[in-house]
């Protein structure tokens, strides 16, 4: 079996990106790995961080490197401007979007199995005039996807979100019995695809409280989500009726599910982050390509410091590994 070939952006250079991908690169991988970032960045911060880190440049056609601990390839991609640590600069926007431009097409054309990111300051990419909402949002719209899914997993649970980055007041009307129907099927698929789960099983939050009382606090259960469940039943996937979100995460349906699916993005990932936050990692689902993340933002108060912990990085590869190596085995 051929090792993985693994893209890495490194995010925000002025946050811990760097930090957690240089030191994750210290582990073992059985994997070729690419950094795609600024090798200026990564040199001065690994000498900020003391770390005996072998930084070498990698040309965009060359073939990716089988990862040695302590050696990093990097893609070069310039910032425009000099980074300090922890100071977001709005001219090195346009730097970031190259970033993941590269790593989409370093997948796309086949050089690469999967890309991992490092996070990314969204509200700089929006001030510099750059509308964007998302890591998913973005490779979403780069490979012409109609619906993608994130999930979030850590250990003995995984959870995907039926709606994400949306202010409440606009998630009601987000959700609909068709999006919910292609919900269910891009799950169903991505499990079997990418973790070898045969027949997997759906656990579906309800959106009111108590999954809406019988429509005494909200209609949402009785209009769409059960319509979406009788439909998916009928087309062969396993998806429970709406479980009420208080009780849900000790429920029997939850604890034998494979997967939650809840319907806004501070419902289900609450639980799950305090459940394992520092080493869950984000999923894309839906997408023709393997897309993992860390669970964490950019941190800059910790930015060049030396503690920022990169286990969530580590996850991030891992699952991109794993994932890659599944769908190998399908073909």
């Amino acid at each position: 079996m051929e090792a993985p070939r693994i893209m890495i952006t490194a995010g925000e250079p002025a946050g811990i990106g760097p930090d957690v991908i240089l030191n994750a690169l210290h582990s073992n991988f059985e994997a070729c790995i690419t950094v795609v970032g600024d090798i200026n960045v990564l040199q001065q911060r690994v000498t900020a961080l003391n770390l005996d880190t072998r930084i070498l440049p990698i040309e965009i056609n060359a073939a990716p490197v089988q990862h040695a601990p302590g050696t990093v390839h990097v893609l070069h991609t310039p910032c425009p401007r000099s980074v300090t640590p922890g100071v977001l600069d709005p001219d090195n926007a346009a730097h970031i979007i190259q970033m993941l431009n590269t790593a989409a097409a370093g997948v796309a054309d086949g050089r690469y199995d999967a890309i991992v990111t490092a996070p990314i300051q969204k509200s700089l990419l929006n001030d510099a005039g750059v509308h964007f909402t998302g890591h998913t949002e973005f490779f979403r719209d780069y490979f012409g996807c109609d619906e993608v899914v994130m999930m979030l997993a850590t250990e003995g649970l995984r959870v995907a979100l039926a709606t994400t980055h949306l202010p409440l007041r606009h998630v009601s009307d987000a959700i609909s019995e068709d999006s919910l129907t292609r919900q269910f099927s891009i799950i169903d698929n991505a499990l079997r695809q990418f973790y070898g789960i045969e027949k997997p099983r759906i656990a579906m939050l309800g959106l009111n409280p108590h999954a809406g009382e019988d429509g005494h606090l909200g209609r949402e259960e009785i209009e769409v989500l059960i319509p979406a469940q009788k439909t998916a039943l009928a087309n062969g996937l396993d998806v429970s009726l709406p479980i009420p979100a208080d009780t849900a995460f000790v429920s029997p349906e939850v604890k034998t599910a494979d997967i939650v699916l809840a319907m806004f993005h501070d419902q289900g990932l609450p639980v799950l982050k305090t459940q394992g936050f520092g080493s869950s990692v984000n999923i894309t689902l839906g997408l023709p390509i393997i897309r993992t993340s860390v669970d964490h933002g950019t941190a800059l108060d910790r930015a060049g410091q030396g503690n920022a912990s990169c286990q969530s990085m580590i996850a991030a590869i891992t699952e991109a590994i794993s994932c890659a190596r599944h769908i190998q085995l399908g073909r």
